[in-house]
């Protein structure tokens, strides 16, 4: 029998659990590669999960209802994932973003409807900018709801509920190695404290940025590795509350130009068109299944997004040749 959904909130998870036998061969590793591909969400990301978690909470604690006004800062994908999840249910968007993200996310947040504000990046890198603006937020909408994907703990709850059962289902349990990105940790935490209470022995692999590749006081124009963040060497009031360390086994750092190529090697090998956080995890994963004690180890990667939403950062001679 065939079936109809009922609105966009049902699309959202059983994203497809895929198998990287090209990069595999390439790169002549002996670990089993999957991919966990996230931009087949309805919004494009993983983080139509965070929305559809953050906003269904809300409805069932009776925190909202349909005409209100929702709020947070987002590097974009939360917020694509919010705001199309909102007009579908009737409420309304208004995100602050950094005015270094992509000119393709803010179209795309514009094009649900939701009202944008940016804000400086160099602002956000002075000592104490983040809690200042999220008090500006506050104080700006003091009849919003705010979404908070940073400390909301429906964030990580929906990655326990959804991410890592899938995962789990889908390799029928045999997942040795998961490896993710950081951004507000919600992925990382949820997914792997799943996976961890159903086998003891998997490790969590976290993937961050080089310091060379994250934005600073000194060099506030360096290329990203948009919507990945680090966590190492970084003071514990501006770490996500949502960020749970003791999931995690290792971290491994990445450049920006590393998390591009593998990028490109995934749509010219795999033909999946990923963006730059999704390149960041094949590139570690890659350094992960090459490595001798993981042969025949299965190694799942979570591939957060779509390279739709990067194509003018793969444009360089580098990177297109």
């Amino acid at each position: 029998m065939g079936k109809i959904y009922n609105g966009i909130s049902e699309l959202v998870g059983d994203t497809p659990l895929v198998s990287f036998s090209r990069l595999q061969k390439s790169n002549e590793i002996s670990a089993r590669l999957l991919a966990k591909i996230e931009y087949l969400n309805p919004a494009g990301s993983i983080k139509d999960r965070t929305a559809l978690g953050i906003i269904r909470d809300a409805e069932r604690a009776g925190k909202i209802k349909p005409g209100d006004l929702l709020v947070d800062l987002t590097s974009g994908n939360t917020g694509i994932g919010i705001a199309a999840i909102a007009t579908a249910k009737g409420y309304r968007a208004k995100f602050y973003l950094r005015d270094t993200i992509s000119e393709d996310k803010i179209n795309i947040l514009r094009q649900f409807g939701s009202e944008i504000v940016l804000i400086d990046n160099d602002e956000l890198l002075e000592p104490g900018a983040l809690q200042r603006v999220l008090d500006r937020i506050r104080s700006e909408n003091p009849d919003a709801y705010y979404t908070g994907q940073r400390s909301n703990p429906a964030n990580p709850a929906i990655h326990f509920e959804t991410t890592g059962p899938e995962i789990w289902r889908d390799t029928d349990g045999a997942v040795d190695v998961l490896v993710s990105t950081v951004g507000t940790g919600g992925t990382i935490s949820g997914t792997g404290r799943y996976l961890k209470e159903k086998k003891s022995s998997l490790r969590v692999i976290l993937v961050e940025p080089t310091a060379d590749s994250v934005p600073s006081i000194d060099n506030p124009r360096v290329e990203t590795i948009e919507g990945v963040h680090k966590v190492t060497d970084i003071e514990e009031n501006v770490l996500p509350e949502n960020y749970d360390r003791t999931v995690v086994d290792e971290i491994i750092a990445v450049t920006t130009e590393q998390s591009r190529r593998a990028a490109v090697s995934v749509a010219r090998e795999e033909g999946f068109l990923v963006g730059t956080s999704s390149g960041a995890a094949i590139a570690a994963a890659l350094q992960v299944a090459k490595r001798q004690e993981n042969a025949g180890k299965t190694i799942v990667a979570v591939l957060p997004d779509s390279g739709e939403r990067y194509l003018s950062l793969f444009q360089s001679p580098v990177i297109a040749e």
